[in-house]
């Protein structure tokens, strides 16, 4: 069985930043792309950020932009999400789900669905508070 699992969530101040992992258990995630997403209050589940599988292709919602930044090091089976100038609206818990459908080493057309991501974690929360 595929599993992925977050870590790295917790309490931050606003214009602070926090560091989350992604982890495969089970699998490798070196052929699979990897998105980020959020749930937060009162809004739908949200696509963030999505990294190719060699690294090569990333892409982000214009919500997170110039704050957010995805990387990944396959050699350690893990992906990251280095969130800075965080925001209180950025508060929420954060997945990370794998491309599974072909090519499953490029982000999908419309990463912000997660359309193609069959493979989730079950989240890390994130707290933004002064």
């Amino acid at each position: 069985q595929w599993q992925l699992v977050e870590s790295g969530g917790g309490w931050v101040q606003p214009g602070g930043s926090l560091k989350l992992s992604c982890a495969a258990s089970g699998f490798t995630l070196t052929s699979h792309a990897i998105g980020w997403f959020r749930q937060i209050p009162g809004k739908e589940r949200e696509g963030i950020s999505c990294i190719s599988a060699s690294g090569g292709n990333i892409q982000y919602d214009d919500s997170v932009k110039g704050r957010f930044t995805t990387s990944r090091d396959n050699a350690k089976n893990t992906v990251y999400l280095q969130m800075s100038s965080v925001k209180p609206e950025d508060q929420g818990v954060y997945l990370c789900a794998a491309e599974t459908r072909r090519p499953t080493e490029l982000c999908g057309g419309d990463f912000r669905r997660g359309v193609g991501m069959n493979y989730w974690g079950n989240g890390t929360p994130v707290t933004v508070s002064s």
